[in-house]
């Protein structure tokens, strides 16, 4: 274990998670499959080494800070391009059943080569639009929990990953530091998906910059009306807005 290993150790200590020498060996595992695979596709613009432990696989466990995961049977992660957040949580949490979606067929590939590299189990990779899978039986109004991180602006993502949150489920948008105006311009969005917006939490990045993160919580509380999710393409052109 270097500096930068001990660094993301001691951070993760400080909120309550003891990394494991297996685990530490994961995240390593996952940071050179990442750059290696990143020289024949665009997955990720951050590839200094200590960036990527701050800001993907610190930034990814950040979830676990304000839910508890413990209770959290499987989660969907929607547009996880490299697997973030669903795959660093799913090394800290194993017990968890996870689902991720990307319309690229590309990051798919490389996804299930990570999570057999990875030795993970339960987790479950879909190429496809979020708008055409969320369609599907398997996977509407199912998962405990739906993420989502620097995909679209909100009242896009509502459509998009709404359909897939159970009743009583939370969908977390993972989103910057400016997001007000993006809170405004979706209550329609949210009475049309039968949801509710409940808070919001943030937090700094341990980098240099202290940079701010927000995750804005949203709770489902009836089924997904039949009109939605929108034909794919729909919820970006046209966002369900007053």
């Amino acid at each position: 274990m270097d500096e930068i290993q001990a660094n993301f150790k001691t951070q993760m200590s400080l909120k309550n998670i003891e990394l494991t020498d297996h685990q530490l060996v994961q995240f390593e595992t996952y940071y050179k499959e990442l750059l290696a695979w990143n020289e024949k596709m665009n997955l990720t613009g951050i590839t200094d080494r200590e960036e990527v432990y701050v800001k993907h696989f610190f930034d990814s466990l950040s979830i676990s800070f304000f839910v508890s995961l413990r209770d959290i049977k499987n989660i969907a992660d929607i547009g996880s391009g490299a697997g973030f957040p669903s795959i660093p949580l799913k090394i800290i949490f194993p017990h968890l059943k996870v689902t991720i979606v990307d319309s690229l067929n590309k990051r798919i590939q490389f996804l299930n080569h990570l999570v057999q590299e990875l030795h993970l189990t339960d987790v479950k990779c879909v190429h496809g639009r979020a708008e055409d899978i969320a369609r599907l039986p398997e996977h509407r109004d199912n998962y405990d929990l739906v993420t989502a991180r620097a995909v679209a602006k909100l009242v896009v993502l509502n459509e998009l990953c709404l359909p897939f949150t159970a009743v009583g489920g939370t969908f977390v948008a993972m989103k910057g530091s400016d997001i007000q105006e993006e809170l405004d311009t979706c209550a329609y969005s949210l009475n049309e998906l039968r949801s509710k917006y409940i808070y919001t939490r943030n937090f700094h990045l341990p980098d240099v910059d202290k940079s701010t993160r927000n995750l804005i919580f949203l709770r489902k509380f009836s089924p997904t009306p039949k009109a939605y999710p929108r034909k794919a393409g729909t919820p970006l052109k046209t966002p369900l807005m007053l």
